[in-house]
């Protein structure tokens, strides 16, 4: 199979809206591809899936160290919440299989090395690094075998991990990284998110920044698109869907649509790198002032303060332009209300 970059797997679309279906399947393999539906019919460009065993993920222990404390998931063990929020490896391919029929991409976040060797057996074409997995240097290198685009969550992380974390994987051969720019709190608050973090992201990085978005509102993303984000992961659910781990932070069928709308709406808002007119502004310079006769010009006499002024609409010449020619003498006759050419005035 022919190793396609991300610009390709996503044909330079911008902005691309994945995704995740996580643990919103709730257990059921027909309600996960029913989420993959819903991501195709209401404008993602890609679904994300979660390849992990609770195995794989820690140990069943109930000592203190594997006890959830506080949060969303408060009082659960890890592994009991794995358990009930993993994706069954023997699901996966029926997943793929689904996206394809449905024309969508698929892709995942391997949390091991027995992940990336069952999403490599059915060509999974890129790689997401979870935010908590973001300092495995071995899954890292192993994923970096497959030579595919790879995409880095950053939750949790000071510039200095994320450099180091960036640094080992370019080491390791991965030439096409996406950062995703992540607050990893479950759901995350307007007052947790420094958005400008997404700057100095691409300055620092000189590369493709993302945005994992676990917040409440369609805000959060679409002021990240605007800040220089280009791709969004965001948690979806079915319609009316009250159940599942990630509910609270997840949008909901119908919303899927609004949500890429508004990401589309911020992306076109921010424009480009050049400050220019827009081309809607163009019909309006018309309205800007020039300079008019007011009265009745004669061959040959002069232009003064009583026979031009500087009005709307912009025929004429520009302002800049009215002490210049005041006391220079016309070249023809110039009737009220004609807008002053450079050729009717003499040298």
């Amino acid at each position: 199979m022919k190793i396609k970059t991300f610009n390709q797997i996503f044909n330079k679309n911008r902005p691309i809206l994945v995704a995740e279906i996580s643990a919103n399947h709730v257990g059921k393999i027909s309600h996960a591809k029913k989420l993959i539906d819903i991501a195709k019919k209401y404008g993602a460009d890609a679904v994300k899936l979660q390849t992990y065993k609770p195995s794989t993920m820690t140990i069943n222990s109930k000592k203190k160290y594997f006890k959830i404390k506080e949060g969303l998931w408060k009082n659960n063990t890890l592994w009991n919440l794995y358990k009930k929020a993993h994706t069954p490896y023997e699901w996966h391919q029926e997943l793929f299989n689904h996206a394809k029929k449905r024309k969508i991409i698929c892709f995942s976040t391997p949390f091991d090395e027995s992940a990336v060797d069952l999403l490599e057996n059915l060509k999974c074409p890129l790689y997401k690094i979870s935010s908590f997995e973001m300092n495995d240097i071995p899954l890292i290198k192993y994923i970096a075998k497959t030579k595919k685009p790879i995409i880095i969550s950053t939750g949790m992380a000071n510039l200095s991990e994320i450099n180091s974390t960036f640094q080992f994987a370019k080491k390791f051969g991965i030439k096409d990284i996406t950062l995703l720019y992540c607050v990893s709190n479950y759901p995350s608050k307007i007052e947790d998110f420094n958005l400008k973090n997404i700057e100095i992201l691409r300055k620092k990085f000189k590369c493709r920044i993302g945005f994992s978005d676990h917040s409440t509102n369609n805000l959060v993303a679409s002021t990240a698109i605007a800040l220089g984000a280009e791709i969004v992961e965001k948690h979806i659910a079915l319609e009316g869907q009250n159940i599942g781990p990630d509910i609270k932070f997840s949008i909901k069928g119908k919303q899927i649509k609004k949500f890429k709308q508004d990401l589309t709406d911020a992306y076109l808002l921010k424009g480009e790198n050049e400050f220019k007119r827009s081309v809607s502004e163009k019909k309006s310079v018309q309205f800007q002032r020039s300079i008019f006769s007011v009265k009745k010009i004669k061959k040959g006499e002069k232009f003064s303060k009583d026979n031009i002024k500087r009005i709307r609409p912009g025929y004429g010449l520009a302002p800049v332009d009215f002490f210049k020619i005041l006391n220079k003498k016309s070249k023809k006759n110039i009737d009220s209300g004609e807008p002053i050419k450079k050729n009717y005035i003499k040298k």
